[in-house]
């Protein structure tokens, strides 16, 4: 396994990559860009049209049946994240987070969050 590298150091790695091969953690030495995922709907691959520099998003994590992409720097500062549940696509989430840290978006239980951890949350208890 190579070596850990900090989020923002992790180069992109274009391979193309199915559904199914998305793994469920974080990896440590690589980011696959969304323009690499086959299956990628247009709402991902959209994600970060309106930021700053029009960032591609990045693949995080599952979240039980959901992926996690976010477009926009890993800390805090102008990003949004979405969540789609594997098995059915068009069945996705945002949010807005804020340089501030604050966020919003609605989650899966129909619930408005204003933090990330609260939005993350909703997506493992709504499976």
């Amino acid at each position: 396994m190579a070596d850990a590298l900090p989020s923002p150091l992790r180069p992109l790695d274009h391979t193309p990559v199915h559904t199914e091969d998305l793994p469920a953690t974080p990896l440590r030495d690589r980011s696959i860009p969304a323009t690499a995922w086959v299956e990628a709907p247009a709402s991902l691959l959209a994600l970060g049209d309106d930021l700053a520099d029009a960032p591609v998003a990045r693949y995080i994590r599952r979240i039980g049946p959901w992926l996690l992409w976010r477009a926009g720097p890993p800390s805090r500062g102008d990003a949004r994240c979405w969540a789609g549940l594997a098995e059915d696509l068009e069945t996705a989430f945002t949010l807005r987070l804020h340089p501030d840290g604050t966020a919003d978006g609605v989650g899966p239980s129909g619930t408005r969050h204003d933090r990330f951890r609260a939005w993350k949350e909703d997506l493992r208890d709504t499976a």
